[in-house]
């Protein structure tokens, strides 16, 4: 049975407003919400970037939704150990309600501390080390870890949940998704890739959960919100590895040339013809996706809110 949810921007809107759209997304029906984990935005358009875990903390207290990041970097930026507490403590506050989705991250986010941005295979090792550790750590043993990457001595968490944490695992290759049917409680990936998911299921994933995210535009004006898409999100119609390994939101302002309005229009769904925005849900679901989250970019929120639960949520299949 498919499960929808609200997929909250930090890289495009503070606190405040992000809370109320959780408030916005469990009115109209949306049954689980995913939150954005980074420490820059992609451009200076879209603004923001505040500090997850807080957000999170106010998140368990406005809304009764299961919360899960898309997706935190626990290897560069940040020590596993210390994502491991923040997490934990997420869980406690949400009453359980609480999944961390990992991935191998961004420059964009992780180089800021001046370390060095390993190459793609190195990042996975590093993944998989810090999931082993952040595991030990959700136990509430004391942990002492000297291992390849990272070491750990003498860590123990006081505050833990009652049940251990899933970690959802986020892929967008092979390498990735192996990764993630190995060792992961679940999967999560951007595009409704049927292919991808049979790999997983087939390479030990099983019955996990997969879960895939869409970002829509509505509006009124198709043209407006065409436009209002290549500003914000045209990163992600760059090709390659570049949205891996460009370090600060002005290269990929540098790179919007490169994205047309006609790549917008033929890669997102902009405007208000519902059949698109049911349609473009749907290949989640035929791709054999268990949650499907949407995003909507841009100001006009409320009005996404009210078109998506009196028009869109009702046609989605169940």
């Amino acid at each position: 049975m498919t499960e929808y949810g609200y997929f909250l921007s930090c890289e495009e809107f503070g606190p405040a407003d992000l809370i109320e759209q959780a408030r916005m997304a469990e009115q109209a029906g949306f049954q689980r919400l995913w939150i954005s984990d980074h420490y820059h935005p992609w451009n200076d358009a879209q603004g923001q970037s505040p500090f997850v875990w807080s957000v999170i903390g106010a998140l368990s207290e406005a809304v009764s939704l299961p919360v899960e990041t898309a997706v935190t970097c626990p290897t560069v930026r940040m020590h596993p150990a210390v994502v491991a507490q923040a997490a934990a403590t997420s869980a406690v506050m949400t009453g359980g309600r609480f999944r961390l989705g990992v991935g191998t991250g961004e420059a964009l986010n992780e180089h800021i501390l001046g370390d060095p941005w390993p190459p793609t295979t190195v990042r996975l090792e590093m993944l998989e080390e810090a999931i082993q550790i952040m595991r030990r750590l959700f136990t509430g043993e004391q942990v002492t870890h000297y291992g390849t990457h990272y070491k750990v001595e003498n860590a123990r968490l006081y505050t833990i949940p009652d049940e251990p944490i899933p970690i959802d695992i986020s892929g967008f290759g092979p390498e990735a998704t192996a990764l993630a049917a190995r060792i992961g409680d679940g999967y999560i990936t951007m595009m409704p890739e049927e292919s991808m998911v049979t790999q997983f299921r087939k390479g030990g994933g099983g019955t996990k959960p997969v879960s895939g995210g869409a970002k829509v535009c509505y509006g009124t004006d198709r043209e407006e919100c065409v436009r209002t898409v290549r500003e914000l999100w045209s990163n992600e119609l760059l090709p390659g590895e570049m949205g891996q390994v460009l370090p600060t939101p002005r290269h990929f302002e540098q790179l919007m040339p490169l994205v047309s309005e006609d790549m917008v229009r033929e890669n997102r769904v902009c405007g208000d013809d519902v059949e698109e925005h049911v349609s473009a849900l749907t290949a989640f679901v035929d791709g054999g996706f268990d949650v499907v989250y949407v995003n909507q970019i841009g100001p006009d929120q409320r009005g996404f809110f009210d078109f998506y639960r009196t028009k869109v949520l009702p046609q989605l299949p169940r």
